[in-house]
């Protein structure tokens, strides 16, 4: 078996080192410029749903919504899953394209289901439903935190022989004719057989260091967490709603946390980036959300979270080998739907790595796709997918 070499140790490193200790791989070895969790895992909103345009995701999210529901069992760790149910709004004249991915997701397994304006209200009173045609609905679905996940499939990881370097930043891939041999780091050469990057929005630059240049666009992100309105919370069920361009969800502790669809990308760096949102723009989504929940604007605003999405063209991962470079693997590009699926892709890409059957089919999510002229296009997709 070959030795191998995780760079990173958010969800989707630790996730990756756990699968291949667990599928038997014989010398892992992760190293990671922070401690597990630490980086943008660790900011993540933490959403598991099903509901995605593509059905690769949708399998990749299905399959990940078992070792959430049933951490304790898959991973040795306690409970890390909260369930409150998701609600999926799309603007009216995209309701039939909802239908026909509902559709799709229930074909793939998935609890979903089509609803009415008054199926909403009878969910969450307290919303406005006056705009909604028709809406998806998972009650499965819920949430948990970045952090701890990263932090269990790395510490059981390490209890089945993974070797862990922790503080320790990558600088360069080491290349030989070709051939990934192993990492540069500031505490001197890890060398190995096969790297894996799952290192985010850090993932460009060190591909640069062997001559590839993927197409990943680092975008900046605010989310606030808000308090309880005075009559208690505004909202039990955790929703992405095109109507007012927000997401949210409850948080465990009571709150609510409220996120935009979109971020800038300009001049962003992942390591030196504004560690509070600003104000205008917490009030902003406030208001818009307001629209949909009407008791978020009598809620107060608790703290803010702010994080890096790593983007690519068609806003879906990047898994897998590199054209032209043997010796690695990527991890890359979730454009924030990492954490929701991490559970799988760390098995899928363990699968890889180790050259046995794959599970789930992620041929589709090729780093060459964008070279090739492949970019994913859902069959029914969203204005704002």
């Amino acid at each position: 078996m070959p030795e191998i070499i995780v760079v990173g140790a958010g969800v989707m490193g630790s996730s990756i080192a756990f699968h291949l200790a667990e599928q038997g791989a014989r010398s892992v070895t992760v190293v990671d410029a922070r401690r597990a969790g630490e980086g943008m895992s660790g900011r993540s909103s933490a959403l598991v749903r099903m509901h995605y345009t593509f059905e690769p995701e949708v399998r990749l999210a299905l399959d990940s919504l078992a070792y959430f529901r049933n951490w304790p069992e898959r991973v040795g760790r306690p409970p890390v899953f909260r369930e409150c149910g998701f609600v999926r709004i799309v603007p009216a004249e995209e309701s039939n394209l909802l239908r026909k991915n509902v559709e799709m997701q229930q074909a793939c397994g998935a609890e979903a289901e089509v609803i009415t304006a008054d199926d909403l209200l009878g969910i969450e009173p307290g919303w406005r439903a006056d705009d909604v045609v028709a809406a998806a609905y998972e009650p499965r679905a819920g949430y948990g935190d970045g952090a701890v996940v990263a932090g269990d499939f790395l510490s059981r990881a390490r209890e089945m022989g993974v070797e862990y370097h922790p503080n320790t930043r990558v600088r360069s891939l080491i290349e030989d004719g070709g051939q990934v041999r192993g990492v540069a780091t500031d505490e001197g050469e890890v060398v190995g057989d096969l790297v894996i990057l799952a290192t985010g929005v850090w993932t460009r630059p060190l591909l640069g260091t062997v001559g590839v240049d993927l197409p990943i666009e680092a975008e900046y992100h605010e989310v606030a967490v808000l308090r309880d309105a005075p009559d208690g919370p505004a909202a039990h069920t955790a929703c992405i709603d095109s109507g007012t361009r927000t997401y949210f969800r409850p948080e465990s502790g009571g709150g609510l946390l409220l996120g935009d669809f979109v971020g800038p990308r300009d001049g962003i760096d992942p390591d030196h980036f504004p560690q509070s949102p600003r104000e205008p723009n917490v009030v902003d989504m406030v208001e818009r959300a307001a629209r949909r929940v009407p008791a978020l604007a009598e809620a107060g605003i608790a703290r803010g979270v702010t994080g890096i999405y790593d983007m690519s063209p068609d806003a879906r991962p990047m898994l897998g080998p590199v054209a032209g470079v043997e010796g690695l693997l990527v991890a890359a590009g979730f454009s924030g739907m990492g954490f929701k699926i991490c559970p799988a892709v760390g098995r899928a890409l363990a699968e890889m790595a180790l050259r046995e059957p794959q599970t789930l089919d992620i041929s589709a999510f090729t780093p060459d796709r964008f070279a090739e002229g492949k970019s994913i296009i859902p069959p029914y997709g969203y204005t704002d997918d």
